[in-house]
């Protein structure tokens, strides 16, 4: 599989989530003190991601 979530300790010993396509992390999230939060997290991105708008501040 070319993406995947990874749950990971971060050097504060909080719980984040990263986001990777063919190795290359596209995003990470905040800090979670427990790991179920960034599970929680996960599913959310998976549950409104799909149907979330862009904006082009550009």
């Amino acid at each position: 599989m070319a993406h995947k979530f990874e749950i990971y300790k971060d050097n504060a010993g909080e719980f984040r989530v990263r986001f990777k396509y063919n190795s290359e992390v596209m995003f990470s999230t905040q800090g979670y003190s427990q790991k179920s939060s960034a599970e929680n997290a996960i599913e959310s991105i998976k549950a409104n991601g799909p149907g979330a708008p862009t904006e082009d501040n550009s």
